[in-house]
């Protein structure tokens, strides 16, 4: 079974500010299952991880889950909550009797958002990472690399949390060896948490749009695959956002590109088993 770990659906009259920069126009518009499930057959993609896409608030969470629920390929969903929230097990069970409630299996906050570097370190929020843990939930994590320690920290402080770490960590691809260096030191730390995984997603977004090649992500895939192995790390599109520099054909055939040589039992890993035991699909 071959599994997307990590896109994205919304409607853009729902408000989602993030998209008002200029240069994210070409995305500018709402992606409902309607768009993506044809894709999805073009690519041979069996089921798929939905993760929130910055609306922030318990509204998407509930539309995410329809969605899942009407859809055969969509086998579970990350949605939003506020780790820091005192009502963050209300919040859960209350998704969780929602329509589609049973497809949740992560959670994620926008932690790359916050300014503080101790964020995770928070009396508050290490709390609401037990909650997590305790609801039998993934943590999503989308970070800067500057905040990799601080996820590695976490880590270690809250080790019955499976925590996937999205994106890599986001590494500056497209400064090339320069970027390649601020990442390679904080990434080692992190995967030596042996309850991370981390996504190959967002990839091309991380390079440069208009030029990237293959070989400027085999530095980074070939780095992540070292440190964390085939059994911690998961194929992701990152659909639509993947969209302003490549089309999902061209992402996933980037990543079977750039991995280094793989035993079919690693590479089913790659492309799906992870995905499936980190997050507990079940359907």
């Amino acid at each position: 079974m071959i599994v997307d770990a990590h896109h994205h659906l919304w409607r853009i009259e729902d408000g989602y500010r993030w998209l008002d920069a200029p240069e994210l126009a070409p995305i500018r518009r709402s992606f409902v299952p309607g768009d993506l499930e044809p894709e999805l057959a073009a690519a041979g993609i069996d089921r798929t991880v939905l993760v929130e896409g910055g609306r922030c608030d318990t509204a998407e969470a509930a539309l995410l889950l329809a969605y899942a629920r009407g859809s055969a390929v969509i086998g579970g969903v990350v949605a939003w909550a506020d780790p820091a929230d005192p009502a963050l097990a209300d919040t859960v069970a209350a998704y969780r009797e929602s329509p589609g409630g049973d497809l949740l299996v992560g959670i994620r906050p926008q932690v790359q958002a916050e300014t503080d570097p101790g964020y995770l370190e928070r009396p508050a929020v290490r709390r609401g990472l037990r909650t997590i843990a305790e609801a039998g939930l993934a943590f999503d994590v989308v970070v800067r690399v500057d905040q990799l320690p601080a996820v590695a920290d976490a880590a270690r402080a809250v080790p019955e949390l499976r925590f996937v770490l999205d994106h890599l960590g986001k590494p500056a691809i497209r400064d090339g060896a320069a970027g390649l260096a601020d990442w390679a030191g904080p990434i080692a730390a992190l995967a030596a948490a042996p309850n991370v995984t981390a996504k190959l997603s967002g990839l091309v977004t991380e390079a440069d749009w208009a030029r990237w090649r293959v070989a400027d992500l085999r530095p980074f895939v070939a780095e992540a695959v070292d440190r964390f192995g085939p059994d911690r790390l998961m194929f992701g599109s990152d659909w639509p956002v993947c969209r302003l520099a490549a089309d999902y054909g061209t992402v996933l055939s980037a990543l079977t590109e750039a991995l280094p040589p793989l035993s079919p039992g690693e590479r089913a890993a790659v492309f799906g088993g992870t995905a499936a035991r980190t997050y507990r699909l079940t359907r």
